[in-house]
């Protein structure tokens, strides 16, 4: 399955080896994952299709609720899949071009979700602070355009990355110690001299999380400024309500990603480390849907009506 190149092997396919040295536990990892995966699908598409048909969540706010769910499904489809095929059908296999796809597509999509969140944060920091010219402030062309810039600058900051380590050479080592494609396993796996791709993804990774850190923090000192102004504490408490969900999953996204990039993983805690990747690829998607409509009376009393127009019909 390898071609020459020169004097080298040149790599044409990978093999995944999962939790390949715990055979006893594949199917259970099966279950878990398929759960994991379903309850994902299930809770995003169910905001989806909650947005679309009440026209009380016709906001900002919802719009990128709802673009924050269209990447979750998006970003657990990326993994989870192939994830259960290894499980359950042992079908470690995977191309390299099917692995550099793998690849871009998760670092990607875990690019759109900084910009994303950070957009969110933007919204909420507009209708707490200036709640008279909200609608004008975030009309629906400003909203495009946050969300647009979203998903196109996430996909273009991740193309130096993929791209270099696609015209990497891998001289016939094609064993993956992990669940997926993930950078840095490939970054380990490659035999070229990696030293200017780590230096740029270090560099570019860094400038966009300061940037989207920065203005999440930045929001956030407005907003709890305007909270702390206020005379009620009735007042304080509903304002606050609307951005404890945005402030759950920006600290769990960014504790996740800092717990799997930022924090150096013996050889001997491989397979912690292989775990704790998945699950912040895998958990953090299903979990998204379920903190916004735990505390969100508008999802609620939309997902009540639906429930009792059903019913009804």
């Amino acid at each position: 399955m390898d071609m020459q190149k020169g004097n080298q092997t040149q790599v044409t396919e990978f093999i995944i080896l999962g939790f390949s040295d715990y055979p006893d536990l594949q199917i259970l990892l099966f279950m878990v994952f398929l759960c994991i995966y379903l309850v994902t699908l299930m809770g995003n598409l169910t905001i989806l299709t909650l947005t679309c048909i009440d026209s009380r969540l016709h906001t900002p706010m919802y719009f990128f609720l709802c673009n924050l769910a269209i990447l979750d499904v998006c970003f657990s489809s990326c993994t989870i899949p192939k994830m259960l095929s290894i499980f359950l059908m042992d079908n470690k296999r995977i191309s390299f071009v099917g692995c550099m796809t793998q690849l871009y597509l998760l670092m990607s999509f875990t690019c759109v979700e900084f910009y994303l969140l950070t957009a969110m944060a933007f919204d909420r920091y507009v209708a707490i602070c200036n709640p008279l010219r909200y609608s004008v402030i975030m009309n629906k062309r400003v909203c495009a355009l946050l969300s647009a810039n979203s998903w196109v600058i996430g996909f273009l900051d991740v193309l130096p990355h993929s791209l270099s380590i696609s015209y990497s050479s891998f001289c016939g080592h094609n064993m993956i110690d992990h669940l997926f494609c993930d950078f840095q396993t490939m970054l380990q796996l490659s035999c070229s001299d990696n030293f200017a791709i780590k230096l740029l993804m270090n560099t570019l990774n860094l400038i966009s999380a300061m940037v989207c850190i920065v203005l999440i923090l930045t929001s956030y000192s407005y907003i709890i400024s305007s909270i702390l102004k206020m005379q009620s504490v009735k007042g304080r408490y509903k304002v606050f309500s609307t951005c404890s969900s945005h402030l759950t999953v920006v600290s769990m996204y960014y504790g996740s990603a800092i717990v799997v990039y930022v924090i150096p993983i013996s050889e001997s805690a491989k397979s912690v480390h292989k775990l704790l990747n998945a699950s912040y690829s895998t958990l953090i998607p299903m979990l998204n849907p379920i903190i916004y409509s735990l505390r969100n009376k508008d999802i609620k009393a939309a997902l009540k009506k639906g429930m009792e127009g059903r019913t009804g019909g």
